[in-house]
């Protein structure tokens, strides 16, 4: 796959390319974002997309370790991106 996918018009988005919504808090694992506030991002004005930008470090999606399926397995990889990334 290749980042061409990845490629928006959206200005200073969020994303990180790790999308999943945790079940519980509803909270996109990569950027921290609700699925409402992804979908309404092309269209907000710069102000709220910066209050929103501002607020995501502050946002705990939910408990990111789990054993057992496969969608468990790709949260423990997208928690091991987050804590290096965290690292750099």
């Amino acid at each position: 796959m290749t980042d061409e996918v990845w490629k928006r018009d959206e200005p200073d988005s969020p994303c990180v390319n790790i999308c999943l919504i945790h079940p519980e808090s509803r909270l996109c694992l990569g950027c921290h974002r609700t699925t409402d506030e992804i979908s309404r991002w092309p269209g907000m004005t710069p102000v709220e997309r910066h209050d929103i930008a501002a607020a995501l470090p502050g946002r705990d999606p939910g408990p990111l370790r789990r054993s057992g399926n496969a969608r468990a397995r790709r949260a423990d990889r997208i928690a091991a991106r987050r804590e290096d990334r965290g690292a750099r």
